[in-house]
């Protein structure tokens, strides 16, 4: 059993209340996992939270990521994380809209999974956004999982499907990062665009099933989702997923990349590229060599901007930043710069909103933040941080 209350979720700040669930789609390694968050209807009773490490095996995930032993990390993780519970509706009822919502496509960085963004996507959905958060099987994620068809002499009354688990992999001796991440890179995007035919499905009405028990009826989205004005974004390794997706899936109009790893992207995709993209980086994670590539697609994609966040982080833009107490963010290096968690989540989605309304066309007053898509404001610089200037 876990303790009180670990991270100090900001509050949203947008007008609709904010509901999630899960959705897994298809009996197999090349079916769909992803977390939907979503404005919601005021419930007429009571709705249960969700906790924002789903289940006891990304406690030990988490762990293996990191390198601890996964047993003992697991325990402590459980220990200090396990009774987290998210402020939104678990499946709460859908709050439909006749011109539908526009919808964001979230990849996650290396060694994370689903839950580890809520706070950036519950404040977007309580501002009228659809955000689908895809769990990537390319054995990236700390851990995931996949329901197959069970054998049927182990088949229960109400077991016909089975879960296999895929752990985070290491790299093996001899092989080079490159030759593993770039590949799966190509498959993370697969699965963003898979996601997205869902939704596109879900949206014009045809039967799509959720096959995780008590998971989100996903018929009640029928007609309301903008299948015009959709986005992509990512953190780290997510970041580089969504500047792919961009250039291999015109449906997506632009990405959002935060603190993006530009490492596994090969050579030949630069010219390639679409715009625009956003990069929007912390202070203390990007190389030289990086901001020279996330230029190369700026100097084709003038609409493309890159901005610095001062005093941030890497995981300044992942919910590690809202933990409370010193011993478990011990386990997460660098979890917190010097900016306030919070002023550098508002900045961050202020500029964010700014820049998807330009791009997507939202009849919304984002414009007022206009200013930040330039790295103009408080914490802010253009282009690179002040070390890296030189470039």
């Amino acid at each position: 059993m876990g303790v009180s209350q670990s991270v100090g979720f900001p509050p949203v700040t947008g007008p609709h209340l904010v509901g999630c669930g899960d959705v897994m789609e298809g009996q197999s390694l090349q079916g769909s996992f992803f977390r939907l968050f979503y404005p919601c209807q005021e419930a007429e009773e009571t709705m249960e939270q969700p906790l924002w490490i789903p289940r006891y095996e990304y406690c030990s995930g988490l762990a293996n990521y990191l390198q601890f032993n996964k047993h003992w990390g697991g325990l402590l993780f459980n220990l200090a994380m396990g009774s987290c519970r998210l402020p939104v509706s678990w499946n709460g009822p859908f709050k439909s809209k006749d011109s539908g919502y526009p919808l964001i496509i979230f990849s996650h960085g290396l060694g994370a999974f689903r839950t580890l963004y809520s706070a950036f996507c519950m404040e977007l959905a309580s501002r009228g956004f659809v955000v689908a958060v895809a769990e990537h099987r390319d054995q990236s994620a700390a851990t995931t999982y996949f329901c197959k068809k069970a054998p049927e002499k182990n088949q229960t009354i109400n077991e016909s499907l089975e879960e296999e688990w895929i752990p985070y992999r290491q790299l093996g001796e001899g092989e080079t990062e490159f030759h593993v991440r770039n590949p799966q890179a190509h498959q993370r995007v697969n699965e963003c665009v898979r996601v997205l035919r869902i939704l596109q499905d879900v949206t014009s009405g045809r039967t799509v099933l959720n096959i995780l028990p008590g998971g989100l009826d996903l018929m009640t989205f029928k007609g309301s989702i903008d299948m015009s004005r959709v986005a992509v974004m990512g953190h780290s390794f997510g970041g580089t997923t969504a500047i792919l997706t961009l250039a291999k899936e015109t449906q997506f109009r632009c990405a959002v990349a935060l603190d993006a790893w530009m490492f596994p992207l090969e050579r030949g995709f630069y010219p390639k590229a679409r715009g625009p993209v956003f990069f929007i980086n912390a202070e203390k994670f990007q190389t030289v060599e990086s901001i020279n590539l996330m230029k190369k697609i700026c100097t084709q994609h003038e609409q493309s901007k890159i901005i610095t966040v001062l005093g941030s982080v890497h995981r300044s833009q992942t919910d590690f930043a809202f933990m409370i107490g010193g011993l478990i963010s011990k386990f997460f290096s660098q979890t917190r710069g010097s900016l306030d968690p919070y002023e550098g989540q508002r900045i961050m989605v202020q500029a964010m909103l700014a820049f998807l309304q330009k791009h997507l066309d939202l009849k919304e007053d984002y414009d007022q933040w206009n200013n930040l898509i330039e790295g103009i404001g408080p914490s802010l610089t253009p282009g690179a941080p002040h070390h890296l200037s030189s470039l």
